[in-house]
This record gives structure tokens, C-alpha cells and sequence, in this order.
């Protein structure tokens, strides 16, 4: 009875052991690592431009009001044709009509109402194209469309980069190899070598105006403003030490 409490004490010693063997082992691997950010950063030219305006009319009869949209929108129409912008490129919304009213106050100076003064209408119409050198020219000088008795305005073009997936896709693997290198350089100081990868993750990407002070947001900057960009993205890569 006595050889096997003692044998059963034997046993869970070396369970202990065992056990706290691999925890210290375990530990030591988890430890053992380099935790590197690896950067990739370009900058490239926007490839489509879109770029809006609106045409406005004021009228006591809604109809006289559509009538004078429809001669302005013609105007443009002819004026970005003389431009070369093709007719597929340029898309007109539905006019939109309002109601306008003034307000009505009686003697005593308190409010009575509101008096109609007739309809306001507004149409909006967009261009997108891969021409940005021309579509860029024309929002600049369609306000002289203005000459002619369009009202007209003309807001700042959006540009954009059709193949963007292709610079994320670049982006990942330039910062990816930039983790390596400064993880090598890390491990090369410390008199050992890096192993395989332990674990990565991928940082938000973020496009910019080139040469801007444009500040990064925490869930993506997205710049459409500039037609110059610049594109960044972040890798944060841990690797085993051999």
C-alpha cells in the first residue's frame, strides 16, 4: 500500500514536470520573436475624372421655368460637344422643381404666413470620363456659358484611379518585403536569424493628395479631391527566431 502511494506520488511528479516543461517551452517560443511594421508607399496619376454642374431657373409658372432648364441645357450640351466631350459621357438628372415663398408679417410686425413667389428649378448633370486633361479644362471655363443666360454652376471635379486594386495588391507585397528587411536587419544585430512568419496583419490603406498635409484617418483616407495621389499601406509582421 505504501510502495503504491509512493509510486503514485512518482507519477504526479513527473506529470508536474512534464507540464511545466511545456509551459516554459511554450513561453520561451512565444517570446522568442521580432514584431516588425514594414511600409509601402507610391504615388500615381488619377486615370477618370467626374465632375458635376447645374443648371437653375427662377419663374412664376413652372412651365416657363422647364422651358428656360431645357434652353440651357441645350447651351451646354452644344458647349461640351464643341469641347469633344462625347454625348455618352454627359448625364443629365430629372429637374427638379420647388416651391418658393416669402414670408408675410402684419402691421404689429408678427408673422401671418407666407406668400407664394413662384418655382424654382434645378437640374444637375454629370460628366465621367478617362479624359481628365480635357474634362479638367472645361469645368474651368463653362462659366462662360454664363455670357450666353445659362445659370450655371460648375462644382470641382472628383478624380479616381481604375485600377487601384492593382496598387493595393503591389502595395502589400512592397510593405511585406520591407517587414522582412527590417526584421533581417533586427535579427542580423542580435546574432540570429528569422523564421517563418508567426503571424501578419495589414494595416488601412489610405490614399492622399500628393504632396499634402492630408492627415490619415483611422479607418481610411480616401482623397478624391487631387488628381495627383499618393497611396500607403502598412504590414505588421511577427516572425519566429531561429
Amino acid at each position: 500500500m505504501k510502495n503504491a502511494k509512493y509510486l503514485l506520488i512518482g507519477l504526479a511528479a513527473v506529470a508536474c514536470a512534464v507540464i511545466l516543461g511545456r509551459a516554459y517551452t511554450y513561453k520561451y517560443r512565444a517570446q522568442d520573436t521580432i514584431l516588425v511594421t514594414g511600409l509601402g508607399e507610391t504615388e500615381f496619376t488619377s486615370d477618370l475624372i467626374v465632375w458635376s454642374g447645374e443648371l437653375t431657373a427662377e419663374a412664376q409658372q413652372a412651365a416657363a421655368g422647364y422651358a428656360e432648364i431645357e434652353r440651357s441645357k441645350q447651351k451646354v450640351q452644344q458647349y461640351l460637344a464643341d469641347k469633344g466631350i462625347p454625348a455618352e459621357e454627359v448625364v443629365f438628372a430629372f429637374v427638379n422643381v420647388e416651391k418658393q415663398y416669402d414670408p408675410v408679417y402684419n402691421a404689429n410686425g408678427n408673422w401671418a404666413g407666407q406668400r407664394f413667389t413662384g418655382y424654382r428649378l434645378r437640374q444637375r448633370f454629370t460628366v465621367e470620363s478617362s479624359d481628365v486633361e480635357k474634362v479638367e479644362t472645361v469645368s474651368r471655363e463653362i462659366s462662360s456659358l454664363i455670357a450666353q443666360g445659362v445659370s450655371i454652376e460648375a462644382y470641382a471635379p472628383d478624380y479616381y484611379y481604375t485600377k487601384l486594386d492593382d496598387v493595393k495588391m503591389g502595395l502589400i507585397e512592397t510593405a511585406s518585403a520591407d517587414a522582412r528587411m527590417r526584421a533581417e536587419k533586427i535579427a542580423r544585430n542580435a546574432g540570429t536569424k528569422i523564421g517563418r512568419v508567426a503571424s501578419a496583419r495589414m494595416g488601412v490603406f489610405q490614399i492622399t493628395g500628393a504632396n499634402t498635409n492630408e492627415e490619415f484617418s483611422a479607418g481610411g483616407s480616401f482623397n478624391t479631391s487631387s488628381r495627383q495621389k499618393k497611396a500607403r499601406i502598412t504590414m505588421r509582421v511577427e516572425y519566429r527566431v531561429k
